[in-house]
């Protein structure tokens, strides 16, 4: 039963998609000379409604990118999306940077640029328009996105929360 299990997680794990946002090399110098490192930045994300981060170092990019998807697939969070946009307008924060996430009408599309498109095409958000407001730093960008979509609440949740029907609203 266990071999199951676990053949099912991969099943689950295979309909995920990775996008490498980007890599770098980040240098240590020491008195030996310099030892070159790699960073890699991965998205990950069902296309339904759940999507993650990842980040690592290693002295390889192909190893780096593999690892910052594990970690992504472990860091995925869950928003709600409403006729595949998003309910309502929302800002999401990270450091300096500030991402605003607008719903669309159907036929807009995915308006939106650099780290933060490449976070909300692996969403299975069809219709959205978004806009990065202060740094342009990827790492804030794509978290200030994960904060945004975290904060994300459809009507009925709003209505119990506040003890009243969705009609009342």
């Amino acid at each position: 039963m266990a071999r199951n299990e676990r053949n099912n997680n991969r099943e689950v794990n295979s309909e995920l998609q990775k996008k490498t946002v980007g890599v770098n090399r980040v240098d240590r110098v020491t008195k030996g000379g310099r030892k070159s490192r790699f960073s890699a930045i991965v998205v990950c994300g069902d296309g339904k409604n759940k999507i993650g981060m990842g980040m690592s170092k290693n002295k390889e990019v192909a190893a780096a990118v593999d690892k910052a998807g594990k970690k992504a697939e472990k860091q995925m969070i869950t928003f709600p999306i409403v006729n595949d946009t998003i309910p309502h307008q929302v800002i999401g924060t990270f450091g300096r940077g500030k991402v605003l996430l607008l719903p669309a009408q159907e036929g807009v599309g995915v308006i939106a640029g650099g780290p933060v498109r490449a976070v909300l095409e692996l969403t299975g958000i069809k219709n959205i328009r978004a806009k990065c407001i202060g740094t342009t730093n990827k790492v804030n960008c794509i978290k200030a996105t994960l904060n945004a979509l975290e904060n994300l609440r459809t009507a009925e949740e709003v209505a119990e929360t506040r003890n009243k029907n969705v009609s009342d609203l």
